[in-house]
């Protein structure tokens, strides 16, 4: 090399061109084999400055970044709840990286987090103890510094306002929209605290909070108004107007199920807090699926998981469009890949946040990159409960369920494959047991294997709702 062409050389390597270093590569064995070095030798001392042109620096980055490293890692290891407060609260508006400080947390320092609470929270993420974490109210989506140093003063006693002076926890959602200023929140700000469940310590579920927000918001101003009217009344000398409104209730409506609280979670905060998606389908999936994520091995068999989806996108590579995402079931995430063949026949069971079974084989992870899961085969937890479960048995009671209206609105799916018509479904068997006085005396129909009926949620739903006692149940071996 010539001086100016090692300074090309060198420039390649800070710039970690990857096109120029192939050329350099050429000119390299060149020249050592004019100094009668052997090609072996040349691509071996080549591979080493191409992998400094991968990740690299100069030597005064390098001291300087090592030495932030150390003093970081000090931190984080000595003083482990005050760095990741600090860092959370300064990521607070990018859910991606918060999300990453949450897990790293949670799965390799053993950190507990306590959920958003308008009662003890403020703006920024705060150390409870070594070993816990308070969430910062300032990182749940839709709410602002202001609004939440609105919400903390009215608190504490600061508030603006004829209520602003009542210091004290909120004892409801009514006395929190009257407490606090109405001009730092809106009905949007306060959704989003309640979705997050920075409002479960005033022991109301979410779903009752949520639908009366607009009767909160209307009994806050007339009891402002009330305030008001009752402060020129006194001026007057007389005191019968004062400020005695009455909260209404909430309004009544069921509460949200598992996977709908945990939905709206996620939209508040980015991630699940209080829970994970596959918490509400793990004891009925266990029984069919025996291998967790956490305990997949290296070998040339199949091997079947279940998990909640996360992470899905299309990449173009060598070998076609390829699915990659990440399958999580609470004991370990895996990331997961299937062909453009297998995302068409499944695209419906393919999105983020769904449960899906799947088969395949794990991919040893090598130089540097993680193993991953090659998917051969999807399901969803119907069509799982099709080919492991044995039956479905209904109780049957004083009133028997409407069997046929059931059998009609959820019968078996059929599919025309290459080998005929398959029939998705379960055999129904219905469970009498009579009393008479003493006595007792029960029995199991099982209907025809043309009775079968599809188990969805929808489906499982209604026979429950028609089943003695609710007792609707997929029996597996």
């Amino acid at each position: 090399y010539s001086l100016g062409g090692a300074d090309m050389l060198r420039r390649a390597m800070g710039k970690k061109k990857a096109e120029e270093m192939a050329e350099h590569r050429a000119i390299f064995r060149k020249g050592a084999a004019e100094k009668g070095i052997s090609q072996e030798k040349a691509d071996e001392v080549f591979d080493l400055m191409e992998k400094f042109a991968g990740y690299g620096f100069n030597k005064s980055h390098a001291a300087a970044y090592s030495l932030l490293a150390y003093h970081t890692g000090w931190l984080k290891v000595h003083y482990t709840a005050e760095f990741f407060c600090a860092n959370m609260t300064v990521e607070m508006d990018d859910t991606d990286k918060l999300k990453v400080l949450f897990e790293d947390a949670k799965k390799n320092f053993g950190m507990d987090f306590e959920a958003p609470d308008i009662n003890r929270g403020r703006y920024r993420f705060e150390p409870v103890t070594d070993k816990v974490i308070r969430y910062g109210l300032g990182a749940v989506k839709g709410t602002g510094q202001q609004a939440i140093e609105a919400i903390v003063a009215a608190r504490e006693g600061r508030g603006e306002g004829p209520q602003g002076g009542t210091r004290g926890p909120f004892t409801s959602l009514f006395d929190f929209c009257v407490r606090v200023d109405r001009s730092k929140i809106n009905k949007r700000t306060v959704d989003a605290l309640i979705k997050a469940g920075a409002f479960d310590a005033l022991n109301q579920h979410r779903a009752a909070l949520s639908a009366s927000l607009d009767r909160a918001f209307d009994f806050a101003t007339a009891t402002l108004a009330n305030v008001n009217q009752g402060g020129l009344f006194d001026m007057m000398g007389d005191d019968t107007h004062g400020s005695s409104t009455q909260e209404p209730d909430l309004v009544d409506v069921p509460p949200w199920g598992v996977r709908e609280r945990l939905t709206h979670e996620k939209t508040a905060l980015g991630f699940f807090l209080s829970g994970h998606l596959f918490d509400e389908s793990a004891r009925e999936v266990g029984r069919f699926v025996r291998t967790r994520v956490a305990d997949l091995v290296d070998t040339r068999e199949t091997q079947t998981i279940a998990g909640i989806m996360s992470d899905f996108r299309v990449v173009n590579g060598m070998r076609g469009r390829q699915g990659i995402f990440v399958i999580d079931d609470t004991s370990a995430r895996v990331e997961a890949s299937a062909t453009d063949a297998v995302m068409q026949a499944h695209r419906e069971q393919l999105k983020d946040d769904e449960l899906v079974i799947v088969s395949g084989r794990l991919q040893p992870g090598r130089n540097g990159f993680e193993a991953r899961f090659i998917v051969q085969q999807v399901m969803d937890l119907p069509t799982a409960r099709c080919r492991f479960g044995k039956y479905l048995r209904v109780a049957v009671g004083d009133k028997p369920p409407e069997v046929a209206r059931l059998l009609r609105e959820f019968a078996a799916r059929r599919e025309t494959t290459e080998h005929g018509e398959l029939q998705h479904g379960l055999r129904v068997r219905l469970g009498v047991r009579c009393t008479d006085g003493q006595e007792a005396a029960s029995a199991e129909l099982q209907l025809g294997d043309a009775y079968r009926t599809y188990p969805s949620d929808a489906s499982l739903a209604a026979w429950r709702a028609e089943a003695a006692g609710g007792d609707a149940v997929v029996v597996y071996e």
